[in-house]
């Protein structure tokens, strides 16, 4: 039933009853016990249909029920936030990270510090903690495996050590990951029964929805797209191997290719830069706007091939390249794709902020607490 008010938006009792397929009674002994707890109110009525009747009053979350603190952890700062059910922002904190080659005291002093102040902005005590990390992460145990660029976080026990600290159930998951959960939950991915996130920017990661799950693989170790391998031999990856999707497809490629061909800006391009060269007729930006998107779509058309999502909702700085760079991207894809029945391929722009990373790590909590794990 929570499901469907997250699928649907707010859904009156009867309706609900139908989705179920049981009767009204029923719904009302599963709602009642929330409304009582503040969990879930009863809004607005609907209008009155035709045939007259009482309006319907759909539920929907209450603006008093416990939020959720949701925590974004990248190599150099961490970024906190207090969500509401329904998805609200309602507050947030962002605070700078020691070097991550230093000890790893003094950086888990400033995670844990900046999530304490976001948790005394809430007006109640949130229902947990969830952790959005840029790294490798053992899902099962709540522990960092890597972080490339902050080496000191390897193998930490982040869930155990804020679980310790605040008292809260703790989530931790991959970055991409978490982003799929945000549209899972508030965002493009809402009632989709399959669809794939794919995030660029420094690094490249992905995940991946099938039948109602998030796929993690063993221990989380599922779903390092950006690690699958593009170019037999190609350029050495930071993670020691030859040819990852890594490699030709983030802000590290991009800004050594337009070095390369001389665009204004080069060490600090990224693809909304990118395209605005585009759209004053420069034409050496012009074929560096379509190589980039050619080297995200053979990535996004490997995955095609071996699992068809069909559904590809892009995260990161891809999103700042708008419209152009969306089309480019599903353009090639098409190309490199053979097309068959039920294989049409969409694809979407999600978000270039934080916003997204937070709603999902979020949401890691909101799926543990209502037993719909994903």
């Amino acid at each position: 039933m929570i499901q469907a008010l997250f699928d649907l938006g707010p859904t009156s009792r009867v309706e609900l009853a139908r989705l179920a397929g049981v009767n009204r009674t029923t719904i009302s002994g599963i709602v009642q016990p929330l409304i009582d707890d503040a969990f879930l109110v009863e809004i607005d009525p609907l209008p009155a249909s035709a045939g007259g009747g009482k309006p319907a009053r759909p539920l929907w979350f209450s603006p008093e029920a416990r939020p959720i603190c949701g925590v974004l952890l990248m190599p150099d700062a961490v970024h906190a936030c207090v969500v509401t059910l329904d998805g609200r922002i309602l507050a947030e904190h962002r605070m700078e990270l020691p070097s991550g080659r230093g000890p790893v005291e003094p950086i888990v002093d400033v995670i844990a510090s900046c999530v304490d102040r976001t948790l005394k902005d809430a007006t109640r005590l949130p229902l947990g903690i969830g952790i959005a990390v840029g790294g490798m992460v053992d899902t099962d145990r709540g522990t960092i495996v890597t972080i490339n660029l902050a080496p000191a976080l390897d193998e930490f026990p982040l869930g155990t050590s804020l679980r310790d600290r605040f008292d809260l159930p703790v989530r931790v998951d991959h970055h991409p990951r978490a982003l799929l959960v945000g549209d899972r939950w508030f965002g493009k991915g809402r009632g989709m029964p399959q669809f794939a996130v794919v995030y660029t920017g420094e690094v490249l990661g992905g995940a991946l929805f099938f039948d109602g799950h998030l796929f993690r693989g063993a221990a989380g170790a599922g779903g390092e797209l950006g690690h699958t391998f593009v170019q037999i031999d190609g350029e050495i990856c930071r993670c020691g191997r030859r040819g990852c999707w890594d490699t030709i497809a983030t802000l590290g490629w991009l800004r050594r290719e337009a070095g390369r061909a001389k665009l204004p800006g080069a060490r600090h391009m990224d693809s909304g830069r990118l395209a605005a060269l585009v759209e004053r007729g420069d034409a050496a930006a012009a074929h560096l706007f379509d190589r980039y998107a050619h080297n995200i779509a053979i990535g996004i058309a490997n995955l095609q091939q071996t699992l068809a999502p069909n559904y590809y909702i892009l995260h990161g700085d891809v999103v700042l390249g708008g419209p152009p760079l969306i089309e480019a991207i599903a353009g090639h894809v098409r190309n490199l794709v053979p097309s068959r029945p039920g294989g049409d391929i969409e694809i979407v722009a999600g978000d270039a902020t934080d916003r997204a990373a937070l709603l999902g790590a979020a949401g890691l909590v909101l799926s543990d607490l209502l037993q719909f794990p994903i």
